[in-house]
C-alpha cells in the first residue's frame, strides 16, 4: 500500500492512548493541510511521544484513486487517507499531490 510522506508538527494530547499528534503535508497545489491522530498510525520511521523534536518526518497509508493531467512536469495523482480513517479537522480524506510525495 503506498503511503504519503508527511511531517508531524506537534503533539496534541495524551488521550486516547497513545496519544494524538498532528501531521502536516502540502497538496500539489501548494495547499498546506493537517492530520490529526494516534501518534502509532503514524510513526513508521520513528517513535512520536510528546518529548519527540519536531518536526519529524512520518507517512501515512492511502490509496491511488487516480491519475490526474500532469502539472509542472510532474505527475499528479489523487489519494485518500481513508485506509487508517485519518481525516483533516473537517472531515477530509481525499488530496491531490505530486506522484514523488508518495512512497510505494
Amino acid at each position: 500500500m503506498p503511503e504519503l510522506r508527511c511531517e508531524a508538527i506537534r503533539w496534541v494530547d495524551d488521550e486516547p492512548f497513545p496519544g494524538l499528534v498532528e501531521v502536516q503535508f502540502v497538496d500539489a497545489a501548494g495547499q498546506r493541510w493537517s492530520l490529526i491522530d494516534k501518534s502509532s498510525i503514524f510513526a513508521q520511521f520513528a517513535e512520536l511521544t510528546p518529548e519527540s523534536v519536531y518536526p519529524v518526518k512520518v507517512t501515512v497509508a492511502c490509496e491511488v484513486q487516480g491519475d490526474i493531467e500532469a502539472m509542472g512536469g510532474d505527475g499528479v495523482v489523487t489519494v485518500s487517507t481513508s485506509p487508517d480513517g485519518v481525516t483533516t479537522p473537517d472531515g477530509r480524506d481525499t488530496f491531490a499531490v505530486n506522484r514523488g510525495q508518495l512512497i510505494s
